[in-house]
């Protein structure tokens, strides 16, 4: 009679066991299912989940949300006061500002200035360029400096680089300044040209300068510092946008070159960055063997940041709009995708030429707007530019993705040509 009785609960506990398995089997099949789908709350890392190449880049940034990147910021932008352009006749022109550097409490400033008697003819007119007329708003113009006490009022001091006679180099046109300050030194670095610009493309090697002081004199330092590459090569005449840092104890300079154009076409040009390295800011330069190291951007502006080196890639390039990083300083990644960037931009970076300290970004620079003028007086004004690119500081105002402009801003560009064909708007492909 017991063994019956203790069978009878044996039967009844396998039945019991069976009729709850499927529902456990359940429950944990619906428990799998829940956890491939995408969270609500957003992870700090990639889930461990099958996800779209979109969900797969989110976790390749510096942080999956555009408001938490390092790199994301916006930029605001303020007039400069203290600079004149004679009530904006196209006579003189001011653009392509150096970063400015901070000295005894005061920021210095150069840039390319242009004040001839009448307003650039433009490059494809070049032809008819003379010592008087000039063919682009960088034709005809020499570097100029300027002192400010905060970065917006700033004072006009005067020539820093003046035009060598002919046939030196530069003799046209001396242009696009950069600073570099070196074991107590200072060193401007600007293009040099020897021929109106438009006439054979932008052929023009890069010069140096230095001086003792911020405020001269310069010493000429020597002229094709970055080398041509051999016929056939991509920066073969052209090396432009000189632009130095210290990176690893030695000095690298940035530079951009327009390929795929001059003097065989115009609109199908591409544009890529190389990379020169040198001991000593008067070269020699050696280029880096990944040249060109970036394909996207137009005006060169990198920075050393952390450990590595970081750019703003605008105009030009599949990856422009961006700020991308490098910890190796020459193989770049895109880090941030960014809106109305700055055109030239050269930010104020306090410890950028001194070695051992940390890199920690910037909050504001300097610009310029080449479009500031009209068609036949046309010429280009400098701005300044605010930011959130440091470790330093935290400002909401620059981490919003949502930016609204006006309708005019949008309608003010029209149809262009288009306008004038109503019935035949767009070309046909070939």
């Amino acid at each position: 009679m017991k063994n019956t009785k203790w069978l009878w609960v044996l039967v009844m506990t396998l039945i019991f066991v069976n009729c709850s398995a499927p529902k456990e089997k359940e429950q944990t099949e619906e428990k799998d299912n829940t956890s491939q789908v995408f969270p609500f709350t957003m992870p700090n890392e990639k889930p461990n989940i099958p996800l779209s190449a979109s969900s797969e880049r989110m976790f390749k940034y510096a942080e999956p949300r555009a408001q938490d990147n390092e790199f994301f910021t916006q930029f605001k932008y303020t007039r400069l006061k203290g600079f004149d352009y004679s009530n904006g006749d196209g006579t003189i022109s001011r653009r392509d500002p150096s970063r400015p550097i901070l000295v005894d409490g005061k920021y210095y400033l150069w840039y390319t200035k242009r004040h001839t008697q009448v307003p650039p003819i433009g490059w494809n007119r070049a032809k008819e360029a003379t010592d008087i007329i000039p063919s682009t708003d960088w034709d005809l113009a020499e570097i100029w400096y300027a002192t400010s006490e905060d970065g917006i009022t700033w004072a006009e001091q005067g020539v820093a680089v003046t035009r060598p006679e002919k046939p030196k180099s530069g003799w046209r046109s001396v242009a696009t300044p950069d600073i570099l300050v070196w074991k107590g030194k200072y060193y401007l670095y600007y293009q040099a040209f020897d021929e109106p610009s438009g006439l054979r493309g932008d052929l023009c090697p890069v010069s140096v300068s230095y001086a003792d002081s911020p405020e001269g004199p310069w010493t000429h330092g020597g002229d094709a510092v970055i080398p041509f590459g051999k016929e056939g090569e991509w920066d073969q005449n052209a090396t432009h946008d000189p632009h130095p840092i210290i990176y690893n104890g030695k000095i690298h300079i940035y530079y951009k070159a327009a390929y795929n154009k001059w003097p065989h076409k115009r609109d199908k040009y591409a544009v890529g960055h190389g990379l020169v390295i040198a001991e000593h800011p008067l070269g020699p330069f050696t280029k880096h063997p990944l040249n060109p190291v970036m394909q996207s951007g137009h005006e060169t502006t990198y920075w050393p940041y952390k450990d590595g080196v970081a750019t703003i890639a605008i105009k030009d390039g599949n990856e422009r709009e961006t700020i991308q990083y490098a910890k190796d300083g020459a193989n770049f990644e895109v880090a941030a995708h960014l809106s109305l960037t700055p055109t030239a931009a050269a930010p104020y970076i306090p410890n950028l030429f001194k070695e051992g300290q940390d890199n920690r970004g910037f909050r504001w620079g300097l610009c310029h707007f080449v479009n500031a003028g009209t068609a036949n007086k046309g010429y280009s004004i400098m701005a300044r530019f605010d930011c959130d690119l440091s470790l330093d500081y935290d400002e909401p105002a620059f981490k919003k993705t949502g930016v609204w402009h006006k309708p005019e801003v949008y309608f003010q560009q029209g149809m262009g040509s288009l306008s004038q064909h109503p019935e035949g708007r767009y070309k046909k492909k070939d």
